[in-house]
């Protein structure tokens, strides 16, 4: 109360749809980020019913960039159980809201205390560092046992009367002032005289390095068209719309060799470009194939190669540069490679 809340739109509205969006829009997405993307996915899908019956790509299309697609997924799934089982009414505690499709523990805790003033915990990062540093608990985070120890701590302090603000007051705190990355700013922090401990805890383990691959992005060109293909359902990047792949990074010479592209077909090289998933890294190399001359002859060899996001059963779509920027949800991936074809129009 004194210490300047931040005024965020799913908090000044309280509505229990809008605490949703947001917590499940704040998984892995740092506020800053999320704040256009929650204002622009309102506007479109103003009610649950909304969202139970929207257009997968259009869905898809307003996430955009936000990455973590299965979120959006899983959010439509919640959304078409909610209407068919609850009335249209968000569950309004954290028992039944675990039962819903990406909602978890955290998630659960933060919209029943939020919206619907339940007395739970929402322990994130944020509230799991904010504890350790009180406290001065040296165990891993990662620890089952770190995680019980510190949630029993915030289950004692969560007032009865005012859960949701407890709640939010830790995140706040802990993205504002007890930073995770950098030195915490604790001269102005409200609970600097209970701590006990420095900017080193909570202790974290070492992570795994991340899986690097090697990626050949396609991008064929007809008549002032794109290919565009879904990928696998199983794939990473489920069901998006992507430019087809090949594995390995491969030279124009060994590109014409893989998918027997005759030297009357024009290919550009679209430069290198790299994207980071949290357990892989695509180091990519990209080219533009026109085949105004040679379509027919270089299609048919996709299917005979492992090309990613191509197949003979896979969905498949010509479209402009501009329909690709204003109807299909582009992973953030080939962002390198919009923006060369782009140079183009």
């Amino acid at each position: 109360d004194h210490n300047k809340r931040r005024h965020l739109p799913w908090r000044q509205s309280g509505l229990p749809y809008h605490v949703l969006i947001s917590e499940i829009m704040l998984q892995q997405t740092r506020v800053e980020t999320v704040i256009p993307y929650f204002n622009r996915f309102i506007d479109r899908l103003p009610s649950i019913q909304d969202l139970a019956t929207v257009d997968e790509d259009e869905l898809l299309k307003l996430w955009e960039g936000l990455g973590y697609y299965s979120r959006a997924r899983n959010l439509q799934k919640a959304a078409k159980i909610i209407v068919k089982d609850h009335g249209g009414d968000l569950p309004n505690n954290a028992e039944e809201l675990k039962k819903l499709p990406g909602i978890g523990p955290y998630t659960a805790g933060a919209i029943a205390s939020i919206a619907f003033n339940r007395q739970e915990i929402a322990a994130d990062g944020n509230a799991y560092r904010v504890a350790a540093r009180l406290l001065a608990y040296e165990g891993y985070l990662e620890d089952l046992a770190t995680k019980r120890t510190l949630e029993a701590f915030l289950r004692d302090q969560i007032p009865a009367h005012r859960p949701g603000d407890f709640n939010q007051a830790l995140m706040d705190l802990g993205s504002s002032v007890c930073l995770s990355k950098g030195e915490p700013i604790c001269q102005l922090c409200p609970l600097a005289d209970q701590c006990l401990a420095q900017s080193t805890l909570p202790r974290r383990k070492p992570k795994k390095a991340r899986r690097i691959e090697e990626k050949t992005v396609l991008v064929f060109q007809d008549k002032g068209n794109y290919l565009l293909a879904k990928r696998p359902t199983t794939s990473l990047l489920a069901s998006m719309w992507s430019f087809p792949m090949l594995d390995g990074q491969l030279s124009k010479d060994e590109l014409r060799d893989a998918l027997g592209i005759e030297k009357d077909v024009y290919i550009e090289d679209l430069g290198a470009a790299k994207h980071v998933f949290s357990h892989i890294e695509w180091h990519m190399e990209g080219y533009l194939i026109s085949l105004e001359s040679g379509k027919e002859t270089v299609l048919p060899n996709l299917t005979r190669e492992k090309v990613e996001g191509y197949d003979a059963e896979s969905a498949q779509v010509w479209t402009s540069y501009q329909d690709i920027i204003s109807k299909y949800s582009i992973p953030t991936a080939y962002r390198h490679y919009l923006g060369e074809i782009g140079k183009e129009t």
